[in-house]
């Protein structure tokens, strides 16, 4: 059985966020939560987050118990970027792009 969580629109470039789920990819929960609490990543945090979420929704809305359970799938996509402008010299706007991610992770009990 599976269970999953989502995490949309949130602010974090999705290249730097798959370094960090690309650590906890098919491991084991407590592997998975011992990597991110040690892991020296901005986005480490709200995966953490995120995984804890999914625990918790396997445990209370499916019945699984959380010490078999293990990551199967954790992928981000990326969001819509917001654009912002600098100023720079001679009258011209360079645009800077604000890159957002969805992050999902789906944990299971069976292999």
């Amino acid at each position: 059985m599976e269970a999953k969580a989502v995490l949309n629109m949130i602010r974090i470039s999705p290249r730097k966020a798959r370094l960090v789920i690309d650590t906890i990819r098919n491991k084991k929960i407590s592997e998975a939560v011992a990597i991110l609490q040690n892991q020296d990543k901005r986005s480490s945090e709200p995966v953490l987050k995120l995984l804890n979420s999914a625990v918790a929704n396997a445990v209370n809305n499916n019945g699984m118990e959380a010490d078999q359970l293990f990551v199967k799938t954790a992928f981000v996509n990326e969001g819509a970027t917001l654009k912002r402008f600098r100023p720079r010299a001679h009258g011209r706007a360079y645009e800077i792009l604000k890159r957002t991610s969805h992050i999902t992770i789906v944990v299971s009990d069976e292999r």
